[in-house]
C-alpha cells in the first residue's frame, strides 16, 4: 500500500523535544558526563567572569549530580520579551542563554561557545532537575522531570544579603544513555582542568558512593604548576618556557581580550602532555588554536636557528620536528569560538591560528634570543628530529619497486615522499584543479583533475577497469592496484597518506563525490578499510563583513544555508548593522582564487575534511545502499526509496 506524503506528514517539534527524540545530535550518549560538563562549564564561566571563587560538585549515592557555585545566580525576574522567568528560559528553551550577549559590558564576554543548547539539554534528558538560585537577597526554586516544568519558579526563603550562586541537581535518564554509569575518573580530569585554568579559584568533588573523603584543587601557579606535576620524573631539556598575552583595545585585528597563556616543555623521550582548551572548555582533538601554537613555535624556532647558522646542509626544518617531542598545556580566549559539533572536542575558528601564532612567536622569539644557550639545545633535539625524519623517508624510497608505473601527466605531483605527510586532491574540472595546485602546499600536496563525471564502476570487472583513463590515472597516482574486500592487496607502494575528494558544493559536485566514493568502496576497500580516504568540503558562501572601528574587514565562509543563518545572526549579535555585509555564493570551485581554495578547503589548520569509513550498518548494510543506489537494474528499488526519502533531498535546482 502506498504511503501518503501530505501537509499533515510534517511534524514540527517544539520545546526539548529535538533533544529527547535524537539526543546524538547535542551529546555523547555513551554515558551522562556531558550534560554533567554543561553545567560545570555555566559555573566555571562564571568564575571566568571574575565571579565566584568555589566550585562544588557532589555524585549522590542514587547517581545525581549536584553542581554548587558562589556566582551571580542566574536571574530570576522576568523576560522583557518572553515574558517568563529568566531562569525557566535557560533550562526550557535551545538558543536561550546569557552568552549570546557578545556588546560592551554584556554577561559573558568570553565563554565556552555559541551553540545555545548547554544546560536545556542537560535538562532534557534528565528524569529530573532541580534548580535553586540565591540572588538578591532571596532565594528561589524551580524543579523539571522529562524537560517539563513540575514546579515553578517560587520564592522559599531570604538569603544572607551577600550570598548568591546557583545549585542544580540532575538525575540523568538511563534510557538515553549506554550506560548511566558516570565516569569519575573521567569527571575528576575536568574538574581538575578547571581548577588549572581557573588560578585561585577552588574545586571540590565529594564521592558519596565511594564514601571517600573530598578532593579538593587549587592552583596559585595555574598552568606552569599543573603541567610540572604532570611531567615528574620526566627530565626536561630546557626549563618550562611560558607565556601570556592578550589583545588590547587598540589590536587591529581581535577584540579586546582575545589572546592565549601556554607553557612548553621539551624533554628527549618520555611521556609527551598535550592538553588545550577554549574559555575553559577541553579540546581533545585539538583544533586551530593548536594548529597557531605550533605555527608558532615552529616560526620562532626556525628563525633562531637561521639567527645562528646551525642548520646542517640539505635538511629542511618541518613544525612537526619542533613539535614531535614537545608536551604544552594552552588555554586560548576567543570571543565567539566556532566548534566542530555541539561537544565542543575541536576548535575550528579559522583566526585563531593567526591570534595564537602572532601572540606565540613574539614570546618565544624573546624567550630564545634571551637563552641562547637553552635556544642551542633546543635547536639541536629539532634538528635531530629532522635528521631523522629524512633518514626514515629514505629507507621507505629503498623498499619501493623499481617497476613503477609513469604517472599521469596530468598529476601535479608533491615534494615530498613521506607518506604520513603527502596528500593528493582528486579535483573536479581543470579550471578548479589550476586553482588548487596554484593554491596548494607543494612540499605535500598533489592535484588530480579529472575531467567530467567518473565511470560508475559498481559492475565494472576489475580487468576492464584500466580501460576507463580517469580510473587508470587515480591507480597509479595513488601507487595501489584494484582489489576486493578479501583480497591482500600490497599497500607499500601506497604514494599518500590521504586521498581528498574535492568537488563543488552543489548537487552535480555530490554525484562525482558519490562516483568517486563508489570507486573506491567497490575496488580499492582496504584504503577505506585503513582511514586514508576523505572527502574535503569547501564552502557554498562567502561573507563579506565591513569594518567595525579599529576592526578590519574580514571574510567569512559558509559551508551552507544553516551556517550561513548562524553566522548572520552572529554578526548581528556582535553588532554589526544589519544589511551591511554581502554575501556571495560560489557556483563551483573554478570561481574560487587559489588564496580562497587554500584557506578553506586545503590549508590542514583550517579546511573542513571529513574521513570516510563504513557506518553503523557496517559492511553488508553499506554494499546493500550501494547495489541499490548503483546497480544498473535497481531502478525499482530507487524510486520506492526516493519515494520514502525524497522529503530528506536538499535539491539545488
Amino acid at each position: 500500500m502506498a504511503t501518503r506524503y501530505t501537509e499533515e506528514s510534517i511534524r514540527v517539534l517544539k520545546g526539548l523535544e529535538p533533544v529527547r527524540q535524537r539526543p546524538g545530535m547535542y551529546t555523547r550518549t555513551e554515558n551522562p558526563l556531558h550534560i554533567v560538563q554543561e553545567v560545570i562549564d555555566n559555573a566555571a564561566d562564571e568564575a571566568l567572569a571574575g565571579y565566584g571563587k568555589h566550585i562544588q560538585v557532589t555524585l549522590h549515592g542514587d547517581g545525581s549530580i549536584t553542581v554548587d557555585d558562589d556566582g551571580r545566580g542566574i536571574p530570576v525576574g522576568l523576560h522583557p520579551e518572553e515574558g517568563a522567568p529568566v531562569v525557566e528560559l535557560v533550562f526550557t528553551r535551545l538558543h536561550a542563554g546569557g552568552k549570546f550577549d557578545k556588546q560592551s559590558g554584556g554577561a559573558y564576554a568570553f565563554s565556552g561557545g555559541l551553540h545555545g543548547v548547554g544546560v536545556s539539554v542537560t535538562n532534557a534528558l534528565s528524569s529530573r532537575l532541580e534548580v535553586t538560585v540565591w540572588r538578591d537577597g532571596g532565594v528561589h526554586t524551580l524543579a523539571f522531570a522529562g524537560g517539563e516544568m513540575v514546579q515553578p519558579l517560587a520564592p522559599v526563603a531570604n538569603a544572607p544579603r551577600r550570598k548568591s550562586g546557583t545549585r542544580v541537581r540532575c538525575w540523568p535518564d538511563p534510557k538515553y544513555f549506554d550506560s548511566a554509569v558516570l565516569p569519575v575518573p573521567e569527571l575528576v580530569r575536568l574538574l581538575r582542568s578547571k581548577a588549572v585554568l581557573l588560578p585561585g579559584v577552588k574545586v571540590t568533588f565529594r564521592n558519596e558512593k565511594a564514601g571517600n573523603a573530598p578532593q579538593e584543587w587549587l592552583y596559585a601557579d595555574g598552568l606552569r604548576g599543573y603541567l610540572s606535576e604532570a611531567l615528574v620524573g620526566t627530565e626536561l631539556l630546557v626549563p618550562l618556557v611560558d607565556g601570556e598575552q592578550y589583545a588590547g583595545k587598540d589590536h587591529d585585528s581581535f577584540s579586546e581580550g582575545e589572546g592565549a597563556q601556554w607553557v612548553v616543555s621539551w624533554a628527549t623521550d618520555g611521556t609527551v602532555v598535550r592538553e588545550s582548551y577554549v574559555n575553559l572548555i577541553p579540546t581533545p582533538a585539538g583544533g586551530t588554536h593548536e594548529a597557531g601554537l605550533r605555527d608558532g613555535l615552529f616560526n620562532a624556532m626556525k628563525t633562531f636557528i637561521e639567527l645562528h647558522n646551525l642548520m646542517p646542509k640539505g635538511i629542511k626544518l618541518l613544525p612537526e620536528d619542533v613539535f614531535a617531542r614537545a608536551s604544552f598545556v594552552l588555554s586560548a580566549k576567543v570571543l565567539d569560538p566556532q566548534f566542530q559539533g555541539q561537544i565542543k572536542e575541536r576548535l575550528n575558528s579559522r583566526d585563531a591560528v593567526r591570534l595564537v601564532s602572532g601572540f606565540v612567536k613574539t614570546a618565544m622569539d624573546l624567550w630564545l634570543n634571551s637563552h641562547v644557550d637553552h635556544g642551542k639545545k633546543l635547536a639541536e633535539l629539532v634538528i635531530r628530529q629532522a635528521q631523522a625524519r629524512v633518514r626514515t623517508a629514505q629507507k621507505v624510497e629503498k623498499r619501493k619497486s623499481s617497476g613503477v608505473a609513469v604517472l599521469p601527466g596530468k598529476l601535479t605531483d608533491c615534494e615530498t615522499d613521506d607518506v604520513s605527510r603527502t596528500e593528493v586532491f582528486l579535483v573536479e574540472g581543470d579550471s578548479a584543479g589550476g586553482s588548487a595546485k596554484m593554491g596548494r602546499d607543494k612540499e605535500f600536496q598533489a592535484v588530480l583533475p579529472l575531467r567530467g563525471k567518473v565511470l560508475n564502476a559498481w559492475e565494472v570487472d576489475r580487468d576492464r577497469l584500466f580501460a576507463n583513463n580517469e580510473i587508470h590515472d587515480i591507480s597509479v597516482a595513488i601507487g595501489v592496484d584494484p582489489h576486493g574486500p578479501a583480497d591482500t592487496p600490497d599497500l607499500s607502494g601506497l604514494r599518500y597518506g590521504r586521498i581528498c575528494i574535492l568537488s563543488d558544493a552543489d548537487v552535480d559536485g555530490s554525484h562525482i563525490q558519490v562516483l568517486l566514493l563508489t570507486l573506491f568502496y567497490r575496488h580499492f576497500p582496504k584504503l577505506i578499510e585503513a582511514g586514508n580516504v576523505f572527502v574535503a568540503r569547501p564552502p557554498l558562501f562567502r561573507v563579506d563583513v565591513p569594518a567595525q572601528g579599529k576592526r578590519p574587514a574580514r571574510k567569512l565562509y559558509c559551508l551552507d544555508e544553516g551556517e550561513l543563518e548562524a553566522t548572520e545572526d552572529r554578526l548581528r549579535k556582535d553588532g554589526v548593522r544589519d544589511g551591511t555585509w554581502s554575501i556571495s555564493r560560489f557556483k563551483g570551485l573554478g570561481e574560487m582564487s587559489p588564496e580562497q581554495l587554500w584557506e578553506t578547503t586545503m590549508n590542514p589548520d583550517t579546511r573542513r575534511l571529513l574521513p570516510v569509513h563504513l557506518g553503523e550498518a557496517g559492511a553488508d548494510g553499506t554494499t546493500k545502499v550501494f547495489e541499490m543506489l548503483m546497480g544498473k537494474g535497481e531502478a525499482a528499488q530507487r524510486r520506492a526509496w526516493l519515494e520514502e526519502k525524497g522529503d530528506l533531498a536538499d535539491v539545488d535546482i
